[in-house]
């Protein structure tokens, strides 16, 4: 058995624009700028989730990869106040929160960029 823990911390995305990803993720999405390095990353964070977005102008858009755009899955409490919240600024809301049977009420965000996010509830 292994005993080693292991804890979310960060994740990375490659995106073609830098302050225009930052910029939709701290105004739209409610995140705020942990650090930045220069023109090359930045790092913003909401509650327990940070980002890692660094500068790769020649990457793959991630919109041209469908279903493998999803980058995370992200619990929250009340996902139906974080919908009104997201809606109201403008977010890219791919799927309204609906109700699963595994569980979990689920509603799917998208960046400009086409980087996927799910954000859900247990219910």
């Amino acid at each position: 058995m292994n005993d080693v823990t292991l804890r979310p911390h960060a994740y990375v995305l490659a995106v073609h624009d830098l302050p225009a990803s930052a910029a939709y993720l701290i105004d739209v999405l409610g995140f705020t700028v942990d650090w930045v390095n220069g023109a090359d990353w930045c790092t913003v964070v909401r509650g327990e989730v940070r980002l890692m977005m660094g500068r790769c102008p020649e990457a793959l858009s991630p919109a041209d990869l469908g279903d493998h755009s999803y980058f995370g899955f992200f619990a929250t409490d009340d996902v139906d106040a974080l919908y009104a919240e997201f809606s109201a600024r403008g977010a890219i809301i791919r799927a309204a929160p609906a109700s699963k049977p595994w569980g979990w009420r689920e509603m799917v965000v998208a960046t400009p960029e086409g980087h996927r996010m799910m954000f859900a509830q247990r219910v």
